[in-house]
């Protein structure tokens, strides 16, 4: 048997307390799962996202209907008719219900959403053609005629 004493193994209190009196984290943080990124387009319009919602799930149940219209006419089962006659009205309405998300951001933009301001690029070639047209304009006047309008007196 050893009967050395042995250094013992550092209290885990003593390390916390220390850690603590020093501002020092005891362990390191954790970097959490969820991180938010910043997003590059921003978020649609609440009236344009539930239409868009309501697109996707009357699309979804549409294709639906067609699977089971096909399953059943594949088993030549009497309901392949009332299938196919559903999966044809489906069709007709998520077909609007997809027209209704573009016509609802179409609606939303113009009433709230873009402002028709003319870019700096399309200003300043405005500037230009105005500047060229004026010089082209004093160019052609007489020599005689001043630049207010009036003509000079010599």
């Amino acid at each position: 048997m050893d009967t050395e004493p042995r250094l013992s193994a550092p209290d885990h209190g003593d390390l916390v307390e220390n850690a603590l009196d020093r501002d020092i984290p005891a362990k390191s943080p954790r970097r959490s799962v969820w991180t938010e990124d910043p997003v590059g387009t921003p978020r649609m319009p609440d009236p344009v996202r539930n239409a868009a919602v309501r697109a996707v799930l009357i699309t979804s149940l549409t294709l639906i209907q067609a699977v089971v219209a096909i399953l059943a006419a594949v088993a030549s089962s009497w309901l392949s008719a009332p299938a196919m006659l559903c999966t044809v009205i489906s069709t007709v309405v998520a077909t609007w219900s997809v027209l209704d998300v573009w016509i609802t951001r179409q609606v939303w933009n113009q009433r709230n959403g873009v402002v028709s301001s003319p870019s700096s690029a399309a200003r300043a070639l405005r500037r230009e053609r105005r500047q060229a047209r004026r010089r082209d304009r004093r160019a052609a006047r007489p020599a005689h005629a001043r630049p207010d309008g009036q003509l000079s007196r010599a």
